[in-house]
């Protein structure tokens, strides 16, 4: 009998002011439960501001060493699933991710809440330079990248992204919007692209 070399993960990871409870995480959790039920599969809630978010995936990934691992990031997830496979290796699906969102925060700095928690936080320009740091100019192996994007995505403009993931398996679907209409279609195929070896 053999075993198994590699333990497989998959985190999925959730956009600016949103959470585990959002309907694409609850959807690829539903997922997960009824066709990979014994699947390690995790999806934290990320801290409203980068520093502490970065922080808390890396000490998620280091509990499992030489592990095989997925990430799917949605918007702001997405940049997080770059920072994570850049770092650590592994493949990533990235839903309407966001490319450069140091720049797009610069009109969200004050006060917001958290609709799903509930949670009062303040946005700082320092939290800008500080989500700066986890950026990825480079892709070391864009074959391990999927990138699934919508044109009518009303807060990013998706060409940033077709540019940025060049040599990344890209789907463009014309229409749509930020959320990614229709998301739940792909499931089958995200996990199949994740946990191919």
């Amino acid at each position: 009998m053999t075993y198994n070399k590699r333990e497989k993960v998959i985190i999925y990871l959730h956009g600016f002011l949103s959470s585990p409870q959002s309907v694409k995480a609850q959807q690829t959790k539903a997922f997960v439960d009824e066709y990979y039920p014994d699947l390690i599969f995790y999806i934290p809630q990320l801290d409203n501001h980068p520093k502490p978010a970065a922080k808390m995936l890396d000490e998620l990934v280091a509990q499992h060493p030489n592990s095989k691992l997925g990430f799917i990031g949605s918007s702001m997830g997405g940049y997080f699933s770059s920072y994570l496979l850049e770092r650590y290796g592994g493949k990533a699906v990235l839903i309407n991710p966001a490319v450069q969102p140091y720049n797009l925060l610069t009109d969200y700095l004050g006060e917001h809440v958290n609709p799903y928690t509930e949670q009062k936080f303040s946005l700082r320009e320092s939290h800008t330079h500080d989500l700066k740091t986890f950026d990825t100019p480079t892709l070391a192996q864009p074959q391990n990248y999927w990138v699934l994007l919508q044109t009518e995505d009303e807060t990013l403009d998706y060409r940033l992204a077709e540019q940025k993931y060049l040599g990344a398996k890209v789907t463009i679907e014309q229409g749509g919007d930020h959320s990614f209409q229709g998301y739940e279609r792909f499931l089958t195929d995200i996990f199949q692209f994740l946990l191919q070896d």
